[in-house]
Protein backbone atom coordinates (compact mmCIF):
# COMPACT_ATOMS: atom_id res chain seq x y z
CA UNK A 1 0.00 0.00 0.00
CA UNK A 2 1.13 3.35 -0.85
CA UNK A 3 1.03 6.38 1.42
CA UNK A 4 1.45 10.08 0.92
CA UNK A 5 3.77 11.62 4.11
CA UNK A 6 4.17 15.47 4.96
CA UNK A 7 5.45 17.48 7.48
CA UNK A 8 3.85 20.54 7.21
CA UNK A 9 4.33 24.19 7.22
CA UNK A 10 7.33 24.48 5.20
CA UNK A 11 7.40 27.71 2.97
CA UNK A 12 6.69 27.25 -0.94
CA UNK A 13 8.84 29.33 -3.50
CA UNK A 14 9.92 28.63 -6.66
CA UNK A 15 8.05 27.59 -9.77
CA UNK A 16 5.85 24.86 -10.26
CA UNK A 17 5.18 23.67 -14.12
CA UNK A 18 1.55 22.74 -14.79
CA UNK A 19 0.58 19.29 -17.20
CA UNK A 20 -1.42 18.41 -19.84
CA UNK A 21 -5.09 18.42 -18.40
CA UNK A 22 -6.19 14.95 -17.50
CA UNK A 23 -10.04 15.61 -18.39
CA UNK A 24 -8.69 16.52 -22.03
CA UNK A 25 -6.50 13.67 -22.35
CA UNK A 26 -8.93 10.77 -21.14
CA UNK A 27 -11.15 12.15 -23.98
CA UNK A 28 -8.31 12.24 -26.76
CA UNK A 29 -6.90 8.92 -25.97
CA UNK A 30 -10.27 7.51 -26.95
CA UNK A 31 -10.60 10.17 -30.23
CA UNK A 32 -7.68 9.03 -31.59
CA UNK A 33 -9.23 5.59 -32.87
CA UNK A 34 -11.52 7.13 -34.95
CA UNK A 35 -8.72 7.32 -38.01
CA UNK A 36 -7.08 4.71 -38.93
CA UNK A 37 -3.99 6.28 -39.13
CA UNK A 38 -1.50 7.64 -36.41
CA UNK A 39 -2.30 10.34 -34.04
CA UNK A 40 -0.03 11.99 -31.96
CA UNK A 41 -0.87 13.34 -29.05
CA UNK A 42 1.99 15.86 -26.81
CA UNK A 43 1.67 17.67 -23.25
CA UNK A 44 0.28 14.33 -22.25
CA UNK A 45 0.61 13.75 -18.48
CA UNK A 46 2.41 10.58 -16.84
CA UNK A 47 -0.99 9.37 -14.59
CA UNK A 48 -2.74 6.47 -13.95
CA UNK A 49 -5.49 7.45 -15.48
CA UNK A 50 -3.28 7.48 -19.00
CA UNK A 51 -2.08 3.80 -18.14
CA UNK A 52 -5.40 2.63 -17.78
CA UNK A 53 -6.42 4.13 -21.24
CA UNK A 54 -3.23 2.59 -22.86
CA UNK A 55 -4.16 -0.21 -21.75
CA UNK A 56 -7.99 -0.34 -23.25
CA UNK A 57 -6.22 0.53 -26.61
CA UNK A 58 -3.66 -2.80 -26.44
CA UNK A 59 -6.91 -4.55 -25.84
CA UNK A 60 -7.97 -3.41 -29.02
CA UNK A 61 -4.79 -4.26 -30.89
CA UNK A 62 -4.22 -0.50 -31.41
CA UNK A 63 -0.16 0.14 -31.19
CA UNK A 64 1.10 3.10 -28.57
CA UNK A 65 4.14 4.02 -28.13
CA UNK A 66 5.25 7.04 -25.43
CA UNK A 67 7.96 9.58 -25.72
CA UNK A 68 8.56 11.74 -23.03
CA UNK A 69 5.68 13.92 -23.29
CA UNK A 70 3.93 12.38 -26.33
CA UNK A 71 1.52 9.34 -27.01
CA UNK A 72 1.92 8.16 -30.31
CA UNK A 73 -0.99 5.96 -31.03
CA UNK A 74 -1.73 4.04 -34.34
CA UNK A 75 -4.90 2.24 -35.08
CA UNK A 76 -3.97 0.89 -38.33
CA UNK A 77 -4.55 -2.85 -37.38
CA UNK A 78 -7.21 -2.24 -34.80
CA UNK A 79 -9.70 -4.76 -33.95
CA UNK A 80 -13.41 -4.22 -32.43
CA UNK A 81 -13.37 -6.31 -29.24
CA UNK A 82 -15.10 -6.18 -26.06
CA UNK A 83 -13.63 -4.10 -23.60
CA UNK A 84 -14.02 -6.17 -20.09
CA UNK A 85 -15.08 -4.73 -17.24
CA UNK A 86 -11.50 -5.15 -15.62
CA UNK A 87 -10.16 -2.56 -17.88
CA UNK A 88 -13.61 0.17 -17.79
CA UNK A 89 -13.81 0.27 -14.01
CA UNK A 90 -10.64 1.50 -13.85
CA UNK A 91 -11.43 5.07 -14.51
CA UNK A 92 -14.83 6.77 -15.73
CA UNK A 93 -13.68 7.90 -18.88
CA UNK A 94 -12.96 4.86 -20.08
CA UNK A 95 -17.06 5.17 -21.36
CA UNK A 96 -15.36 7.71 -24.00
CA UNK A 97 -14.36 4.08 -25.98
CA UNK A 98 -18.53 3.55 -26.69
CA UNK A 99 -19.03 6.66 -28.35
CA UNK A 100 -14.97 5.91 -30.68
CA UNK A 101 -16.01 2.31 -31.17
CA UNK A 102 -19.75 3.26 -31.88
CA UNK A 103 -18.60 6.22 -34.35
CA UNK A 104 -16.00 3.92 -36.08
CA UNK A 105 -18.10 0.80 -36.29
CA UNK A 106 -21.20 0.69 -35.17
CA UNK A 107 -20.86 -0.99 -32.14
CA UNK A 108 -19.18 -0.83 -28.91
CA UNK A 109 -19.75 -3.61 -26.24
CA UNK A 110 -18.13 -2.81 -22.65
CA UNK A 111 -19.02 -2.33 -19.64
CA UNK A 112 -20.10 0.12 -16.70
CA UNK A 113 -17.29 2.76 -15.90
CA UNK A 114 -15.53 2.95 -13.00
CA UNK A 115 -13.97 6.18 -11.51
CA UNK A 116 -14.54 8.10 -8.08
CA UNK A 117 -17.34 7.75 -5.94
CA UNK A 118 -18.92 11.52 -5.65
CA UNK A 119 -21.98 10.85 -6.43
CA UNK A 120 -24.41 9.11 -8.57
CA UNK A 121 -22.94 9.45 -12.25
CA UNK A 122 -25.54 7.40 -14.36
CA UNK A 123 -24.37 7.63 -18.38
CA UNK A 124 -27.82 7.69 -19.36
CA UNK A 125 -27.55 11.21 -21.61
CA UNK A 126 -24.66 9.60 -23.18
CA UNK A 127 -26.72 6.08 -24.01
CA UNK A 128 -29.74 9.18 -25.05
CA UNK A 129 -27.51 10.55 -27.34
CA UNK A 130 -26.71 7.51 -28.99
CA UNK A 131 -30.02 6.60 -29.31
CA UNK A 132 -31.07 9.89 -31.32
CA UNK A 133 -28.18 9.30 -33.90
CA UNK A 134 -29.92 5.58 -34.31
CA UNK A 135 -28.19 3.26 -32.24
CA UNK A 136 -30.05 0.39 -30.13
CA UNK A 137 -28.89 0.42 -26.34
CA UNK A 138 -28.81 -3.42 -24.93
CA UNK A 139 -27.68 -3.64 -21.27
CA UNK A 140 -27.28 -6.69 -19.24
CA UNK A 141 -26.29 -6.04 -15.79
CA UNK A 142 -23.37 -3.97 -16.14
CA UNK A 143 -22.30 -4.80 -19.28
CA UNK A 144 -23.44 -2.48 -22.45
CA UNK A 145 -23.89 -3.50 -26.03
CA UNK A 146 -24.41 -0.20 -28.67
CA UNK A 147 -24.69 -1.12 -32.44
CA UNK A 148 -26.22 0.79 -35.23
CA UNK A 149 -26.62 -0.17 -39.02
CA UNK A 150 -26.13 3.45 -39.44
CA UNK A 151 -25.89 6.46 -37.83
CA UNK A 152 -27.72 9.42 -38.71
CA UNK A 153 -27.20 13.20 -37.63
CA UNK A 154 -30.07 13.96 -35.34
CA UNK A 155 -30.74 17.23 -33.08
CA UNK A 156 -29.99 16.26 -29.23
CA UNK A 157 -31.01 18.60 -26.57
CA UNK A 158 -28.93 17.42 -23.30
CA UNK A 159 -30.74 17.96 -20.15
CA UNK A 160 -27.53 18.31 -18.01
CA UNK A 161 -24.74 20.08 -19.84
CA UNK A 162 -22.28 17.29 -19.30
CA UNK A 163 -19.05 17.25 -20.52
CA UNK A 164 -18.78 13.47 -20.39
CA UNK A 165 -22.09 13.50 -22.64
CA UNK A 166 -21.25 16.24 -24.81
CA UNK A 167 -17.70 14.45 -25.70
CA UNK A 168 -19.19 10.97 -26.35
CA UNK A 169 -21.63 12.55 -28.71
CA UNK A 170 -19.26 14.45 -30.65
CA UNK A 171 -17.31 11.06 -30.86
CA UNK A 172 -20.11 9.22 -32.46
CA UNK A 173 -21.43 11.80 -34.55
CA UNK A 174 -18.05 12.90 -36.46
CA UNK A 175 -18.75 9.89 -38.92
CA UNK A 176 -22.27 9.86 -38.42
CA UNK A 177 -24.75 10.56 -42.25
CA UNK A 178 -25.88 14.45 -42.55
CA UNK A 179 -25.47 17.14 -39.83
CA UNK A 180 -26.23 16.57 -35.62
CA UNK A 181 -26.59 19.42 -33.41
CA UNK A 182 -26.20 19.36 -29.57
CA UNK A 183 -28.38 21.99 -27.65
CA UNK A 184 -27.06 22.96 -24.30
CA UNK A 185 -23.97 21.33 -24.92
CA UNK A 186 -21.06 21.54 -22.01
CA UNK A 187 -18.41 24.28 -22.83
CA UNK A 188 -15.72 23.66 -20.65
CA UNK A 189 -12.49 24.22 -22.36
CA UNK A 190 -11.31 20.35 -22.58
CA UNK A 191 -14.67 19.73 -24.92
CA UNK A 192 -12.79 22.91 -27.19
CA UNK A 193 -9.95 20.56 -27.08
CA UNK A 194 -11.16 17.66 -28.25
CA UNK A 195 -13.03 19.19 -30.90
CA UNK A 196 -10.15 20.84 -32.09
CA UNK A 197 -8.24 17.54 -31.82
CA UNK A 198 -11.06 16.04 -34.14
CA UNK A 199 -11.14 18.88 -36.37
CA UNK A 200 -7.58 18.26 -37.00
CA UNK A 201 -8.14 14.74 -38.23
CA UNK A 202 -10.69 16.19 -40.45
CA UNK A 203 -14.26 16.24 -38.96
CA UNK A 204 -16.48 19.32 -39.26
CA UNK A 205 -17.57 20.46 -35.76
CA UNK A 206 -18.21 23.97 -34.87
CA UNK A 207 -19.53 25.73 -31.93
CA UNK A 208 -17.85 23.97 -29.04
CA UNK A 209 -17.04 26.34 -25.91
CA UNK A 210 -20.95 27.54 -26.68
CA UNK A 211 -23.85 25.62 -25.67
CA UNK A 212 -25.10 25.00 -29.48
CA UNK A 213 -22.38 22.58 -31.08
CA UNK A 214 -22.54 21.70 -34.61
CA UNK A 215 -21.29 18.11 -36.20
CA UNK A 216 -21.04 17.84 -39.99
CA UNK A 217 -20.30 14.10 -40.66
CA UNK A 218 -17.55 13.09 -42.51
CA UNK A 219 -16.29 9.61 -43.94
CA UNK A 220 -12.59 9.53 -43.31
CA UNK A 221 -10.37 10.89 -40.28
CA UNK A 222 -6.76 11.33 -41.18
CA UNK A 223 -3.62 11.78 -39.19
CA UNK A 224 -2.97 14.55 -36.99
CA UNK A 225 -0.55 16.18 -34.53
CA UNK A 226 -2.18 18.30 -31.68
CA UNK A 227 -0.79 19.44 -28.21
CA UNK A 228 -3.20 18.87 -24.81
CA UNK A 229 -4.01 22.47 -23.15
CA UNK A 230 -2.61 22.81 -19.56
CA UNK A 231 -4.73 21.16 -16.80
CA UNK A 232 -6.89 24.41 -15.36
CA UNK A 233 -7.65 21.78 -11.87
CA UNK A 234 -4.07 21.21 -11.20
CA UNK A 235 -3.33 24.71 -11.85
CA UNK A 236 -6.03 25.95 -9.36
CA UNK A 237 -5.13 23.25 -7.09
CA UNK A 238 -1.46 24.83 -7.21
CA UNK A 239 -2.92 28.55 -6.52
CA UNK A 240 -4.67 27.62 -3.85
CA UNK A 241 -1.75 25.61 -2.03
CA UNK A 242 0.39 28.43 -2.78
CA UNK A 243 -2.35 31.08 -1.03
CA UNK A 244 -2.05 28.23 1.66
CA UNK A 245 1.86 28.35 2.08
CA UNK A 246 3.40 29.99 -0.95
CA UNK A 247 5.81 32.97 -0.76
CA UNK A 248 6.17 34.20 -4.64
CA UNK A 249 5.06 30.69 -5.81
CA UNK A 250 4.75 30.77 -9.14
CA UNK A 251 2.41 28.65 -11.22
CA UNK A 252 3.63 28.45 -14.51
CA UNK A 253 2.49 26.98 -18.02
CA UNK A 254 -1.31 27.70 -17.47
CA UNK A 255 -3.87 29.42 -19.00
CA UNK A 256 -5.31 32.26 -16.49
CA UNK A 257 -8.63 32.92 -18.44
CA UNK A 258 -9.92 29.13 -17.55
CA UNK A 259 -9.46 29.85 -13.76
CA UNK A 260 -11.05 33.35 -13.37
CA UNK A 261 -13.61 31.60 -11.27
CA UNK A 262 -11.19 30.54 -8.65
CA UNK A 263 -8.71 33.92 -9.15
CA UNK A 264 -11.70 36.86 -8.59
CA UNK A 265 -12.37 34.72 -5.08
CA UNK A 266 -8.76 34.54 -4.05
CA UNK A 267 -8.55 38.17 -4.65
CA UNK A 268 -11.81 38.87 -3.29
CA UNK A 269 -10.39 37.07 -0.10
CA UNK A 270 -7.35 39.49 0.15
CA UNK A 271 -4.71 37.41 -1.84
CA UNK A 272 -2.02 38.98 -4.06
CA UNK A 273 -1.70 37.59 -7.18
CA UNK A 274 0.35 38.69 -10.53
CA UNK A 275 -1.16 37.26 -13.72
CA UNK A 276 0.49 37.05 -17.36
CA UNK A 277 -0.15 35.63 -20.07
CA UNK A 278 0.56 31.92 -19.36
CA UNK A 279 1.36 32.12 -15.50
CA UNK A 280 0.24 33.49 -12.14
CA UNK A 281 2.35 34.06 -9.08
CA UNK A 282 0.75 34.00 -5.23
CA UNK A 283 3.01 37.00 -4.11
CA UNK A 284 2.32 35.86 -0.34
CA UNK A 285 0.39 34.92 2.29
CA UNK A 286 -1.98 37.00 3.82
CA UNK A 287 -2.76 36.38 7.40
CA UNK A 288 -6.09 38.04 7.66
CA UNK A 289 -7.49 36.55 4.89
CA UNK A 290 -11.35 37.23 4.13
CA UNK A 291 -14.04 35.15 4.24
CA UNK A 292 -16.26 34.49 1.26
CA UNK A 293 -18.86 31.94 -0.08
CA UNK A 294 -18.38 29.85 -3.19
CA UNK A 295 -21.23 27.86 -5.06
CA UNK A 296 -19.85 25.10 -7.56
CA UNK A 297 -21.31 25.27 -11.28
CA UNK A 298 -20.51 23.88 -14.93
CA UNK A 299 -17.79 26.10 -16.60
CA UNK A 300 -17.41 28.93 -16.20
CA UNK A 301 -19.06 28.80 -12.86
CA UNK A 302 -16.59 27.71 -9.70
CA UNK A 303 -15.22 24.04 -10.44
CA UNK A 304 -16.87 21.54 -8.75
CA UNK A 305 -13.11 19.71 -8.96
CA UNK A 306 -11.88 23.00 -6.97
CA UNK A 307 -14.28 23.03 -4.37
CA UNK A 308 -12.47 20.63 -2.01
CA UNK A 309 -9.29 21.99 -2.01
CA UNK A 310 -10.93 25.29 -1.67
CA UNK A 311 -12.43 24.50 1.24
CA UNK A 312 -9.39 23.88 2.78
CA UNK A 313 -8.33 27.57 2.25
CA UNK A 314 -11.52 28.80 3.80
CA UNK A 315 -10.09 26.85 7.13
CA UNK A 316 -7.99 29.81 7.34
CA UNK A 317 -10.69 32.97 6.40
CA UNK A 318 -11.65 35.07 8.97
CA UNK A 319 -15.09 34.35 10.13
CA UNK A 320 -17.95 32.28 8.31
CA UNK A 321 -17.96 30.90 5.06
CA UNK A 322 -20.10 28.72 2.74
CA UNK A 323 -18.89 26.15 -0.23
CA UNK A 324 -22.14 25.09 -1.70
CA UNK A 325 -21.97 21.95 -3.91
CA UNK A 326 -24.62 21.59 -7.05
CA UNK A 327 -22.80 18.79 -9.15
CA UNK A 328 -22.06 15.72 -6.71
CA UNK A 329 -23.57 15.25 -3.91
CA UNK A 330 -21.01 13.02 -2.34
CA UNK A 331 -18.69 15.77 -2.69
CA UNK A 332 -18.08 16.38 1.14
CA UNK A 333 -16.50 12.92 1.70
CA UNK A 334 -13.16 15.01 2.68
CA UNK A 335 -15.20 17.05 5.65
CA UNK A 336 -14.77 14.60 8.54
CA UNK A 337 -10.68 14.11 7.92
CA UNK A 338 -10.84 18.14 7.42
CA UNK A 339 -12.60 18.05 10.99
CA UNK A 340 -10.25 15.70 12.26
CA UNK A 341 -7.39 18.22 11.29
CA UNK A 342 -8.47 20.86 13.04
CA UNK A 343 -11.11 22.35 10.73
CA UNK A 344 -14.45 24.08 12.41
CA UNK A 345 -17.10 23.02 9.55
CA UNK A 346 -20.79 21.79 9.71
CA UNK A 347 -22.72 20.45 6.16
CA UNK A 348 -26.15 20.80 5.88
CA UNK A 349 -28.47 20.46 2.22
CA UNK A 350 -25.00 20.50 0.32
CA UNK A 351 -23.77 23.22 1.62
CA UNK A 352 -20.81 23.30 4.08
CA UNK A 353 -20.19 26.12 6.77
CA UNK A 354 -16.68 26.89 7.65
CA UNK A 355 -15.76 28.90 10.61
CA UNK A 356 -12.12 30.42 10.74
CA UNK A 357 -9.38 30.58 11.24
CA UNK A 358 -8.31 27.81 13.14
CA UNK A 359 -5.34 25.82 13.14
CA UNK A 360 -4.78 22.53 11.63
CA UNK A 361 -2.87 19.79 13.30
CA UNK A 362 -1.39 16.78 11.30
CA UNK A 363 -2.83 13.49 11.96
CA UNK A 364 -4.01 10.43 9.68
CA UNK A 365 -6.43 10.80 6.78
CA UNK A 366 -7.63 9.23 3.79
CA UNK A 367 -8.19 10.46 0.14
CA UNK A 368 -11.21 9.32 -0.72
CA UNK A 369 -12.05 10.48 -4.08
CA UNK A 370 -9.30 12.17 -6.31
CA UNK A 371 -9.96 16.21 -5.37
CA UNK A 372 -10.69 14.85 -1.81
CA UNK A 373 -6.90 13.78 -1.71
CA UNK A 374 -5.81 16.73 -3.75
CA UNK A 375 -7.25 18.62 -0.44
CA UNK A 376 -6.05 16.52 1.89
CA UNK A 377 -1.98 17.51 0.32
CA UNK A 378 -3.38 20.82 0.62
CA UNK A 379 -4.47 20.30 4.49
CA UNK A 380 -1.47 18.41 5.16
CA UNK A 381 1.03 21.18 3.31
CA UNK A 382 -0.69 23.29 5.77
CA UNK A 383 -0.88 21.76 9.29
CA UNK A 384 1.70 21.76 12.43
CA UNK A 385 3.20 17.92 12.28
CA UNK A 386 3.23 15.55 10.21
CA UNK A 387 0.05 14.28 7.79
CA UNK A 388 -0.07 10.80 6.42
CA UNK A 389 -2.27 10.31 3.64
CA UNK A 390 -3.69 6.67 2.57
CA UNK A 391 -5.85 5.71 -0.70
CA UNK A 392 -3.56 7.75 -2.34
CA UNK A 393 -4.08 5.71 -5.99
CA UNK A 394 -7.08 8.46 -6.00
CA UNK A 395 -4.12 11.33 -5.97
CA UNK A 396 -1.54 9.40 -8.61
CA UNK A 397 -5.02 9.15 -11.33
CA UNK A 398 -5.00 13.13 -11.93
CA UNK A 399 -1.77 14.85 -10.47
CA UNK A 400 1.80 14.08 -12.75
CA UNK A 401 4.57 13.93 -10.10
CA UNK A 402 2.72 16.05 -7.41
CA UNK A 403 5.57 14.61 -5.53
CA UNK A 404 8.12 15.97 -7.26
CA UNK A 405 6.67 19.02 -8.02
CA UNK A 406 5.92 20.03 -4.47
CA UNK A 407 9.30 18.88 -3.03
CA UNK A 408 10.92 21.33 -5.66
CA UNK A 409 9.53 24.16 -4.57
CA UNK A 410 10.29 23.64 -0.59
CA UNK A 411 7.71 20.93 0.84
CA UNK A 412 8.65 18.22 2.86
CA UNK A 413 6.67 15.75 1.40
CA UNK A 414 6.98 11.74 0.51
CA UNK A 415 5.57 8.57 -1.32
CA UNK A 416 6.15 6.19 0.62
CA UNK A 417 5.31 1.83 0.06
CA UNK A 418 4.48 0.29 3.23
Amino acid sequence: MKIIEIEGQKELTGTIRVSGAKNATVALIPAAILTDEEATICNVPEITDTEALCEILEVLNVKVNRSTESLVINPKDMINTEIEEKYSKKLRASYYFMGALLGKYKKAVMYFPGGCSIGARPIDLHLKGFEALGAKVTSNKNQYIVEAEELKGANIYLDIASVGATINIMLAAVKAKGTTIIDNAAKEPEIVNVATFLNNMGAKITGAGTSRIKIVGVNKLHKCFHEVIPDRIEAGTYLIIGALCGNNLKIDNMIPEHLEALTSKLEEMGIELEKGIDYITILGKNEKYKNTNIKTAVYPGFPTDLQQPFTVLLTQANGKSKVTETIWENRFMHIPYLKDLGADIEVKNQTATILGPTELKGTQVVATDLRAGAAMVAAGLLASGTTTITNVEHILRGYENIIEKLTDVGAKIKLKEI
